[in-house]
């Protein structure tokens, strides 16, 4: 799988840059069809490329898609609270919901205590770490390149007290959506179901999410095929950098400025800014914790044995290892 990592960045980063300017020509349910069909041809070209590049299989963990569902009803349900329920009528109970339970506790300190703690995975597994760190940022700033490119290039920024407080909003909503749907949810998914079926139900599942902030079905339609966009960039490195700080930060800003329908006071940039520091606390101790926990096991030799999977591989890797 080694000799097809390069190939498979490469066709990946293509199709995203493609998908990302197509959305100037495409919207809604064509936008949507043109990418899954793109996306899924760009899957059967790997498949020709290497024979061991499978698009499904069936290993579902049941913890894993238990604690998917119920971190994914509890993000939503308390986004619906503090967009339909507090409302800016109450900007207090409306932060704590979103950002400090919705953002921060649910999205991201859930995730990391279900992966790091309970289920002694690595940061890695979440896509955060500095693992193909050099292609990650290559494609983190084409991506970007060509969002700005799209977007903001030659945009009439309003003064900055209107722009910067949304910047720091998405730099820490994107955070979260970077570790929550893509490290968390899309890695479960594919690990369990496959890259075709992982990366079309975390889209789904991201462009259902923002019913929570009370958008219609024509937005949330549109964010479905974003999220296979991003869901796909996100793969060709499964690194998180590959996508924020720049890339769906970019896209966050420049939806709410031209949607008009957030306006942040400059007071609102001490707590956006505390919510973020804390998510990269939340990282750090997760780091340390697994460091100590590795760092404390007995040296182990993996051990490869075949098993069957009912699918026509051949082998895989197995688990076992010794002394």
């Amino acid at each position: 799988m080694a000799a097809m990592k390069r190939p498979k960045m490469v066709v990946l980063g293509g199709a995203v840059v493609l998908a990302l300017l197509l959305l100037e020509a495409f919207a809604g349910w064509t936008y949507v069809l043109v990418v899954s069909v793109g996306m899924l041809s760009v899957g059967l070209i790997l498949r020709l490329i290497s024979r061991e590049f499978r698009l499904f299989w069936w290993r579902p963990d049941r913890k894993d898609l238990v604690a998917i569902g119920l971190l994914y009803l509890a993000v939503v349900g308390a986004n619906r609270l503090a967009f339909v329920g507090f409302t800016t009528d109450n900007m207090l109970g409306l932060f704590l919901s979103y950002a400090v339970v919705g953002l921060l506790l649910l999205g991201v300190v859930g995730p990391v205590v279900y992966t790091v703690w309970w289920r002694s995975r690595p940061l890695r597994s979440l896509g955060v770490g500095l693992h193909e760190w050099r292609p990650t940022v290559l494609l983190g700033l084409v991506f970007a390149a060509v969002q700005f490119s799209l977007t903001l290039w030659g945009y009439d920024l309003p003064e900055p007290v209107d722009w910067i407080p949304l910047l720091l909003m998405s730099l820490t909503v994107g955070m979260f959506e970077s570790i929550f749907f893509r490290g968390f949810i899309q890695n479960r998914l594919e690990e369990a179901f496959g890259p075709v079926a992982g990366i079309g139900s975390a889209a789904v599942l991201y462009g259902l999410y923002h019913f929570g902030y009370g958008m219609g079905a024509e937005e949330v339609l549109s964010l479905t095929g974003l999220g296979v966009v991003y869901a796909v960039a996100f793969s060709t490195t499964s690194n998180i950098l590959v996508l924020w700080p720049l890339l769906t930060p970019l896209g966050s800003l420049f939806n709410n400025l031209e949607t008009g329908d957030i306006e942040l006071p400059w007071a609102s940039m001490a707590g956006f800014g505390q919510v973020l520091i804390a998510m990269g606390v939340v990282l750090w101790l997760g780091h340390r914790h697994a460091a100590r926990r590795d760092g404390s096991k007995p040296i182990v030799e993996p051990i490869e044995k075949p098993i069957g999977t009912g699918l026509g591989d051949r082998t895989l890797v197995g688990a076992e290892t010794r002394r």
